[in-house]
């Protein structure tokens, strides 16, 4: 009782540090972060005073003022898993290889030509104290991939989650776009996700989780130029409502992520064409990279067991 009452005169007294360079968890996750006087972390606080615990979360509630507040910092719901996600040195991949270690997973990613960027934030986050493995794969060779997988099986056992994120968009009218846009985007955006489903199932136990990344565009795409993207994105509709029977013996799901904007290198959230998307929304803006992984480890996480087969759109109302 001792160590409570002192850590609650600590917090009631304010943060001691603010602006000190935040935690771990508190860079991935994007929780707002301070310190206090006695703990070196808003994680430090949570131990000592911590009123209520349940397996996912652990809460700490002040009912008096001026503390009248409920903090909610998630443990590690993903520790002990192994997983691989395609595409992950950049944009909303990087995103998903930050959020899964946060969550306590060992994460390899892969990337194609990304090898600054990789090595970057694989080092980052391996600073912190994760374990990551950055592996050169180009989502379009099936060898590649298959290769990949066979890495991570022989360095780590299995893999327990599959993020299929690797994905290109070229735009083009029936005027100008080309047989070799249309064979690029399927070989990745397609073949490059049945690819990976196949070479890690055989090594994906009870509990697995595939989730793909597709789009918001398989459900509506109100703009020209954006047919073979959005049709390569449809496909995977069909891909996981029929592996959801395939794999449903096993104890596995499968689900697509579908996005709307996002603000990426490949689709930035500011410009003409994004005011344009913007006009179609709901919810006005693009999202942020954290937002789709937020959704994808959710699902990569022990409570969706019964989520399979599904479309989830996280996309502002654009679909809607």
């Amino acid at each position: 009782m001792q160590a409570i009452a002192s850590a609650v005169r600590d917090v009631a007294s304010g943060p001691a540090e603010q602006g000190a360079e935040a935690c771990e968890y508190c860079r991935n996750s994007g929780v707002r972060h301070e310190f206090f006087s006695n703990y070196s972390c808003c994680l430090k606080v949570m131990i000592p005073i911590a009123g209520y615990s349940s397996r996912n979360a652990k809460w700490i509630l002040f009912p008096f003022q001026p503390l009248r507040k409920l903090i909610m910092i998630s443990s590690p719901h993903l520790q002990g898993k192994i997983a691989l996600v395609t595409g992950g040195a950049r944009g909303i991949g990087a995103a998903i290889v930050r959020r899964l270690v946060t969550d306590g997973a060992t994460v390899a990613f892969t990337y194609q030509q990304s090898h600054d960027a990789a090595q970057v934030l694989a080092g980052e986050l391996e600073a912190g104290g994760g374990r990551v493995l950055a592996l050169q794969a180009d989502a379009a060779d099936a060898d590649a991939v298959a290769g990949a997988v066979d890495t991570v099986v022989k360095r780590f056992g299995r893999i327990d989650i599959l993020v299929n994120n690797a994905g290109i968009g070229r735009l083009g009218t029936i005027d100008t776009a080309t047989l070799d846009d249309f064979d690029a985007t399927m070989a990745v955006n397609v073949r490059g996700v049945f690819v990976a489903i196949k070479a890690a199932v055989p090594h994906m136990p009870a509990g697995g989780r595939i989730i793909n990344l597709g789009s918001t565009n398989a459900e509506r795409i109100p703009f020209a130029g954006a047919a073979i993207y959005a049709m390569s994105k449809s496909a995977l509709k069909g891909l996981v409502q029929g592996l959801a029977h395939d794999l449903g013996p096993r104890g596995i799901t499968i689900n697509n992520v579908q996005p709307g904007p996002v603000d990426t290198d490949m689709n930035p959230g500011q410009g003409d064409f994004a005011t344009k998307q913007h006009g179609y929304m709901a919810v006005q803006r693009h999202a942020e990279g954290r937002e789709i992984a937020a959704m994808v480890a959710y699902l990569a996480g022990p409570d969706t067991g019964f989520i399979t087969g599904a479309g989830l759109n996280i996309d502002g109302g654009f679909a809607a």
